[in-house]
């Protein structure tokens, strides 16, 4: 009896284990034909925090925190102190037809299997590869649906279907069908599970609000 017990209660805490969301940070480096910038974010569902560091400057240029129950949007301004509340921003109309296809291709990135899913749409001349960890990342697609971001990267993967909870790519390469030239490369360079701070999440103490 003790020990069927024993086996219930290791079970009931493997499946709370295993369903627990991600906490923690992420670090991914976002690379562009103009420029390089690091994009830190800070885990504790349901607040998600961006801060945007510039490549130059090394320090962060401006911050995002994204309530995920609440459905809003903060904006930072470290520079002059000042934050506010950001509208979710239209998603832009894609030309064309997006065909994606998962290519069976897997690979291990920071520990996480991946798999390689691609978004091609001929009329916009553009195709997208993602490496895709169906992990514990549950904060993901809510933020992008959330931020609606109108760059490729972002609506792209929205194309892709019926992913799995906790679905993130850890890599992806935009490029120009035409010619192979890379447009935006974005790669997760570190991930830290160490649950983050209250203070840590929220807006910085002396910092003014603007009302818009």
């Amino acid at each position: 009896m003790k020990n069927s017990l024993l086996l219930i209660a290791c079970f009931w805490f493997y499946l709370s284990g295993f369903s627990q969301s991600f906490s923690g940070s992420i670090d991914f480096k976002y690379y562009t034909q103009k420029d390089t910038s690091l994009n830190y974010y800070l885990i504790k569902e349901p607040l998600v925090k961006l801060d945007r560091f510039g490549e130059k400057s090394k320090t962060v240029e401006g911050s995002f925190i994204f309530d995920l129950n609440a459905h809003e949007i903060k904006w930072i301004n470290p520079k002059r102190k000042l934050w506010g509340s950001q509208k979710s921003e239209t998603p832009q109309v894609i030309r064309g037809a997006c065909i994606v296809s998962k290519t069976g291709n897997i690979k291990k990135i920071l520990g996480y299997r991946c798999f390689e899913y691609i978004v091609r749409n001929t009329e916009e001349n553009i195709v997208i590869s993602y490496w895709i960890t169906t992990d514990k990342f549950d904060f993901f697609i809510p933020l992008l649906q959330l931020w609606n971001r109108k760059d490729k990267q972002s609506i792209y993967f929205g194309q892709i279907k019926d992913l799995p909870k906790g679905s993130m790519p850890l890599l992806s390469e935009e490029k120009q069908i035409s010619d192979g030239k890379v447009l935006t490369r974005l790669e997760a360079i570190k991930i830290t599970s160490a649950v983050p701070t209250d203070d840590s999440m929220g807006i910085p103490a002396g910092f003014t609000k603007l009302d818009q």
